[in-house]
């Protein structure tokens, strides 16, 4: 039994020595690429208007459902405030992605998304007052529940980037910005 166990220290340090280096933070980005930045770019598009400064009526309704209703979706009867964080949340759509995938401030990136997931989960839950269904529950047997389950996910994905960093095939590294951990 010792045999075996001391294989697999040999073999596991390995890889470790191998991959270590840079294949988490590489995996993390690339999963976050091929999975949520063109979905998130694709919702920051639907928020957009007439122009880049003018969002869309349903950008409102996305973050702000109940105020866009109580003003029957007329967004000039809306304050300043709306604007300026609907303004906010399609820039981050289409910015915090972008350094993400680029391996840019990635750590600030990841830690933002981190927090544009939450609030667009709660936007989600309590403001659009989405169903059971779609919340869904961790520990079941299902794992297609469109809040939970995959929001986890996602948030698992950008926890590794934020928690790793962007690793050596990054724009972070190319410039010397990235932060070195080392062990204690």
């Amino acid at each position: 039994m010792t045999l075996i166990i001391r294989l697999n220290q040999i073999i596991a340090q390995y890889i470790h020595a191998i991959f270590e280096p840079w294949l988490s933070q590489f995996v993390a980005r690339f999963a976050f690429a091929a999975v949520l930045m063109n979905y998130y770019w694709a919702s920051a598009m639907t928020k957009i208007g007439e122009s880049l400064w003018q969002p869309s009526i349903g950008a409102y309704y996305q973050i702000f459902p109940a105020a866009t209703q109580a003003v029957s979706y007329d967004a000039s009867q809306l304050s300043g405030f709306y604007t300026f964080i609907v303004l906010l949340g399609t820039y981050a759509e289409f910015v915090l992605p972008a350094l993400i995938v680029f391996g840019l401030f990635t750590r600030l990136a990841a830690l933002g998304m981190i927090g544009f997931v939450f609030i667009q989960t709660l936007t989600d839950i309590y403001g659009h007052g989405v169903d059971e269904a779609t919340i869904g529950a961790w520990f079941d047997r299902a794992s297609d529940a469109l809040i939970l389950d995959q929001r986890l996910l996602w948030v698992t994905i950008l926890m590794v980037i934020f928690a790793r960093g962007p690793g050596t095939l990054s724009l972070d590294k190319l410039f010397g910005a990235e932060m070195h951990t080392h062990e204690i």
